[in-house]
Parts: structure tokens; sequence; C-alpha cells
């Protein structure tokens, strides 16, 4: 018999989204634009964009984890768009395949100045 007892249960609580303290939080966190930059030594990579063979164009991956990669460019690519991604890998090419899940005009300032825009790619 075990005497082991538990000092507390876990429960699912409902958030209650019209609190005001929530609200006021929430307030805070909307000017937010986070872009998963700054902590990823930039790597400039090339991207053929959709399924056939395409001139590659010239782009900066910013941040990678295991199955999303965010990436810099002078162009849009939209949203759903294909995308094959060339990188130098030690002594070769590595090519990588994904979809855009998202897409925007930069908002850092250099950002603006430059014409960059950033791309979440999910790798295929």
């Amino acid at each position: 018999m075990s005497h082991f007892k538990p000092k507390s249960k876990i429960t699912s609580n409902e958030v209650d989204w019209s609190n005001p303290r929530l609200e006021a939080l929430l307030r805070k966190t909307e000017d937010w634009k986070l872009d998963n930059r700054g902590s990823f030594p930039e790597q400039d990579v090339h991207v053929h964009i959709g399924w056939g063979a395409s001139t590659p164009r010239k782009a900066t991956l910013v941040w990678e984890s295991d199955r999303v990669m965010v990436v810099a460019t002078r162009f849009l690519i939209p949203q759903g768009e294909h995308v094959r991604l060339d990188r130098l890998y030690g002594d070769g090419m590595r090519t990588l395949w994904a979809v855009v899940a998202d897409g925007r005009e930069g908002f850092r300032e250099e950002d603006k100045q430059n014409g960059v825009y950033v791309h979440w790619l999910h790798m295929s």
C-alpha cells in the first residue's frame, strides 16, 4: 500500500480572456515584432521559388530550428509557395525543400532602408 499523497492535483483551468489584468498584459505585447533574428549566425543561401527549375535568388538564413527556417530577402515570397533552399555545408552544397508559412516586410529600421522581407519556412 502506498502512503504517498500528491500535494496538488493537476486541473485544467479555463482562461478568462475578459479579465482586465490579462487584457492589460496582452495590450502591452501587441506591438512586439519578433522575428527570431539576433542569436543565430547569418548564412548566405540561394532560394529557388516554385517546383520547377528557376534562377536562384540571394537570401540570408537568419534563424533555424529542426523544421523551421527564417530567411531574409529583398523580395516577397507568397505564403504557401514551395521553395528550394541551397546552402553551403562543409565542402559541398545542401539542398532543402520548404513551404513559406508566413512572410512580411521587415520591421527593423535597417530592413526598411534596405527593402528586406522576412519569411518563415516549414521544411518538407
